[in-house]
């Protein structure tokens, strides 16, 4: 097959690439210049699409022995990746730019781009695999990305390669390191690429106006503190609140709820954070259709762990509900939840939602 391969500049890329050329298809690397400040160098683990991992990628192409391109989506992920992030979080909710960039960038923008020219499928260095067209956890369970993979459509997935979802991380670093890849002891990606100083709610701040609010006890209904705007709180956060005083039993508070249209944020007992059913929007099947129109499933609410079993059932209005056989705990709109098949091993996606509400 021809196969476009999508270098990030990290180790995880560069050896699924090579892996492609050893199965025997024309690859053809390209870098995703996401960045809008690619001059900006990384900082150890933080950061990404900088100048430097640009170079790093075309180095890994040469060792490889690869044509090398790199492609401008700077424009299309400030649009679909990062607006939508501080849109999100302006209206109260939690999104997760890394499942939203594998939706807009890299298998819509990037695949549609690639099959127009002609190549049959897009390469990446995700930990996920794919068996008999069906998409499965990784065998590394630390470092598996199926979660972040679950909104890809039945169609996406059959032009995805993922080369290196049947290996542990340290054996890929290994692989690079033998196959002279300077990359082998690049340190990962940590927090969200396009925020590298990690300080998520001073990169909010500075695009979002400040909008003062109550911050209410769940129990008494009193106000406790005030805040800036709901851009600074998540569901389940317990930092950061700017409480004072401790709850009158001594226990810690959490964000149980946020009202972006009054700006009331409502805190209380870890308790009150569990959730037992989940109300979703917009599910993509992996299949291209629903197991069923009610079925088991276990679900998972975080990219690592809140995973619980539970029952599904798309809803007449493109929605879908899930009742958790067991109750999760910071389970915030916004998010994604995914759905596995219930297995033994519980490592096929059936598809996922965009969380809309709980209960």
């Amino acid at each position: 097959m021809r196969v476009l391969a999508a270098m990030s500049g990290g180790v995880d890329s560069a050896v699924a690439a090579a892996r492609a050329v050893d199965a025997g298809h024309d690859v053809v690397g390209v870098h995703l210049a996401l960045s809008e400040t690619p001059d900006a160098l990384r900082s150890g683990s933080r950061g990404c699409c900088s100048r430097e991992d640009a170079a790093d990628a075309r180095r890994a192409a040469d060792v490889i022995g690869i044509p090398f391109y790199v492609w401008d989506f700077a424009a299309r992920f400030r649009e679909d990746v990062v607006d939508d992030f501080v849109a999100a979080y302006a209206e109260g909710r939690t999104p997760n730019p890394c499942l939203r960039c594998n939706e807009k960038i890299k298998f819509s923008a990037l695949l549609e781009k690639a099959l127009a020219l002609g190549f049959d499928a897009v390469c990446t260095g995700h930990y996920a695999r794919l068996v008999a067209g069906e998409l499965r956890r990784a065998v590394d369970a630390d470092k598996d990305q199926s979660y972040v993979l679950a909104v890809l459509t039945r169609h996406q997935l059959a032009h995805a390669m993922f080369p290196i979802g049947d290996t542990p991380k340290p054996a890929v670093r290994a692989e690079a390191a033998a196959r002279g890849l300077r990359v082998a002891d690049k340190p990962d990606s940590h927090d969200i690429c396009f925020i590298p100083s990690g300080d998520t709610r001073a990169f909010l701040g500075a695009r979002i106006p400040a909008r003062p609010g109550p911050i209410v006890d769940a129990e008494t209904g009193a106000e406790l503190a005030r805040h800036d705007g709901v851009h600074g709180f998540t569901i389940g956060q317990r930092k950061g609140l700017g409480i004072g005083a401790p709850a009158p039993d001594g226990r810690p508070r959490y964000v149980l709820g946020i009202e972006p249209a009054t700006g009331t944020v409502t805190v209380g007992s870890a308790e009150r954070l569990d959730v037992r059913t989940i109300e979703g929007a917009d599910p993509v099947w992996s299949a291209g259709v629903a197991p069923g129109p009610r079925f088991d499933c276990i679900a998972q609410v975080r990219a690592h762990g809140g995973v619980a079993p539970a029952v599904a059932e798309p809803t007449g209005d493109d929605g879908l509900r899930v009742e958790l056989l067991e109750p999760l705990r910071g389970v915030a709109p916004g998010q994604a939840v995914a759905l596995y098949r219930p297995d033994p091993d519980g490592d096929v996606v059936l598809g996922s939602a965009t969380i809309t509400a709980t209960a």
